[in-house]
């Protein structure tokens, strides 16, 4: 008996490590790029954890939202198209929208958050805590053989999607220090469409199956990786705090 759980307690080790590993070393990636001030260790797992938040209650919201797009959409729900729509208006809607909801409630008026390439640590840890409780979920319900590729490709899916918000939330800070909020404002509306654009992207070319597909997925895999690893360096090296004396000021609030 003690041999058999002595057994189980390693396989369970073993799945968390597959599941949440990938997570943890890219965001140990993206925390070593923050050039200026690095960001205090509570509030990072607060953020992971608010991750983990939104990957509990966004299949909720996702249910609701694909009930509502079949019976308004007039789509038939197993067709290509229903998919794709889906992906983009629902699922890349829902969970974008539920990581930046509950990082900027935290992050916004946070006095560490002072610097431009901030909002990209912030988004990244949030969003990779999302990634990391999703591929749990992934792995109980089709096995840990799913973790290995969800390793190399949603994984770093779901840090590329936020790079790309947490660049423009970085700048929206910026300028509404400045007293621009209404091009800050733009910078979260665009920020928040091109991640939910990409997600769906991504989402509906891994789920349909068609000619172009698969040429449509690999490409933006390679763009994602792009994103993760030269986009991510770019944006820290052309990092800005906001004050001259490196106090952040609140601005407007965006929610």
């Amino acid at each position: 008996m003690l041999l058999i759980a002595s057994g189980l307690s390693m396989y369970l080790y073993m799945f968390l490590f597959l599941a949440i590993a990938p997570a943890i070393a890219l965001m140990v990636y993206v925390y070593r790029q923050d050039p200026i001030d690095k960001e205090p260790a509570d509030l990072l797992w607060n953020l992971v954890l608010r991750g983990v938040v939104a990957a509990l209650f966004a299949g909720l919201f996702e249910q609701v939202g694909m009930a509502a797009l079949g019976l308004f959409s007039g789509l038939d729900p197993t067709s290509a198209k229903f998919t794709v729509v889906s992906d983009f208006v629902v699922v890349g809607v829902v969970e974008e929208g539920l990581k930046y909801a509950l990082m900027a409630r935290k992050t916004w008026n946070h006095p560490a958050f002072n610097c431009r390439f901030d909002g990209v640590v912030y988004a990244v840890f949030t969003s990779l805590g999302f990634a990391a409780a999703e591929n749990v979920m992934y792995g109980l319900t089709y096995g840990p053989g799913v973790l290995f590729s969800r390793a190399l490709m949603a994984i770093p899916a779901h840090m590329g999607f936020a790079v790309l918000f947490g660049m423009l939330y970085g700048q929206a800070k910026l300028l509404s220090t400045r007293g621009k909020s209404v091009s800050g404002a733009l910078c979260v509306i665009v920020g928040y469409a091109l991640s939910v654009a990409l997600h769906g992207l991504y989402d509906s070319a891994a789920m349909v199956n068609s000619e172009s597909s698969g040429a449509v997925f690999m490409l933006v895999v390679v763009a994602i990786y792009v994103i993760v690893f030269i986009v991510v360096r770019v944006a820290a090296r052309h990092d800005r705090r906001f004050g001259g004396d490196g106090s952040g000021q609140a601005g407007a609030r965006y929610w």
